[in-house]
């Protein structure tokens, strides 16, 4: 059985990165790839590494309101190459209505923050996991 691999990255000026890491080395741990990225990503390059790495979904981690901008951008590049990838947003800012707001994008998985380890490995393991 192969790893679950797992492209996670920040897309705009967001330059907070440390819950990025901390969540792939979650991941890692838990047993999955993943290809990290990091800061500066635009939604161009987000889809087309989840393209290129056969990714089983791609994590956009949020630290400045710029999400709900590049959300909408992701996910119609990822509709318009066919690409079936499902994408998570997890950040220290989401709030329960930008969680909404996600969800109603078609966000696969949104973590608002003080989010656990246990619930991330276990929500991810289920998304990824065919």
């Amino acid at each position: 059985m192969r790893k679950a691999r797992i492209v996670i990255g920040m897309v705009g000026l967001d330059q907070h990165e440390a819950g990025a890491i901390a969540v792939s080395r979650i991941l890692m741990e838990a047993g999955m790839e993943v290809i990290y990225l990091g800061r500066f990503q635009t939604p161009e390059s987000i889809v087309k590494a989840g393209i290129h790495e056969a990714a089983d979904a791609i994590g956009i981690s949020c630290h400045s309101w710029e999400y709900l901008y590049f959300m909408p951008g992701i996910l119609k590049l990822l509709d318009t190459q066919n690409a079936d990838i499902p994408v998570v947003v997890g950040g220290s800012i989401i709030t329960g209505g930008d969680r909404k707001k996600l969800e109603e994008m078609g966000v696969a998985l949104v973590f608002e923050p003080g989010v656990g380890k246990d619930e991330i490995i276990k929500k991810m393991e289920a998304l990824v996991t065919y």
